[in-house]
């Protein structure tokens, strides 16, 4: 099975359509806008936020609407390896008419074929996203900085920009929330992935707008950091990105949780630390008293289904 036409979603059989140089990545219907590589859906020129598995459901059969696509395969395209009832079909099914100004009684956009799937059935224009004038940097969406709370008290600032699925960055040292926005060697990074992603971000204890003054920073804290700014985030799964320092607090955190993390991209980091350069028995023993004092030893396998050994 081949991921042809939507970066995450793979459907059997599709291609995706193109004309000329460019890729058609925006589909217009009714007065909605479902743009495949912003992952957005907007209604009457109005960013329309919908769950992520909404998103994929109409993606599916907007991309698809010259059939009725059964519901095993909206199950197997929508969700991949979970299991999931059809009642969970049918609640996203109903999310997304109601997004699109659909309905259940009318059908006009979505009809469903009883015993067998959906099909959409209203008329459908692609349009081509306009490539960025070379030399121009673009500023990366706004972002909305908000504060959660670390079981010790320690007040963490975190922030989120963009729509669509979610990606969390673990925090690495050293962080402004406000300045990185700004930075040049940062801002691409975050309007790149933010134009893609509801991206969540924060500051680590002791950084930029998260509390400075603090009792304790070990490594267990960071873990226990990046617990609190996704619970208070709202985010129930999602890809965990970790660089260079936030890269063991990611994999720390993913042996927790292996049933919230889908994806661990680890970028300038390790899996194994020190322990993995040393050459010695004496280093080797040094090394691992190292991981034990802060809690993580290496050698964590993250399998493609978020599962950890």
């Amino acid at each position: 099975m081949e991921n042809t036409w939507r970066r995450g979603v793979a459907v059997p059989g599709a291609t995706l359509v193109k004309s000329g140089e460019g890729a058609f990545l925006i589909f217009a219907f009714s007065d909605c806008e479902l743009d495949l590589d912003r992952f957005e859906l907007r209604r009457a020129g109005q960013l329309r936020p919908v769950e992520p598995q909404v998103f994929d459901l109409l993606a599916v059969l907007v991309r698809e609407r010259h059939r009725v696509v059964p519901k095993e395969e909206l199950l197997d395209t929508v969700w991949g390896n979970r299991f999931v009832s059809e009642s969970a079909l049918t609640s996203r099914v109903k999310a997304a008419r109601q997004a699109i100004g659909d309905d259940g009684r009318s059908q006009r956009l979505i009809r469903t074929a009883h015993g067998r799937g959906y099909q959409f059935t209203a008329p459908v224009e692609q349009a081509a996203q306009p490539e960025p004038v070379a030399g121009l940097s673009q500023a990366p969406p706004e972002q909305e900085i908000r504060f959660a709370t670390a079981g010790d008290g320690t007040r963490l600032a975190y922030a989120t920009s963009g729509a669509g699925p979610p990606l969390v960055k673990a925090a690495n040292w050293l962080s402004h929330l406000a300045y990185d926005w700004e930075s040049p060697v940062w801002r691409h990074w975050l309007a790149e992935l933010s134009r893609r992603f509801r991206l969540v971000r924060y500051d680590e204890r002791g950084c930029g707008l998260s509390d400075w003054v603090i009792g304790r920073f070990s490594f267990e804290d960071w873990v226990d950091d990046l617990e609190a700014v996704v619970d208070a985030a709202g985010l129930d799964r999602f890809p965990l990105l970790g660089i260079s320092q936030g890269g063991p607090v990611a994999i720390a955190y993913a042996v927790r949780h292996p049933e919230r993390v889908t994806r661990l991209v680890l970028l300038g980091s390790y899996a194994q630390g020190w322990r993995k350069s040393a050459r010695t028995p004496d280093e080797l023993a040094l090394a691992d008293a190292a991981s034990r004092s802060s809690a993580w030893a290496g050698g964590v396998r993250i399998r493609p289904t978020g599962r950890c050994s």
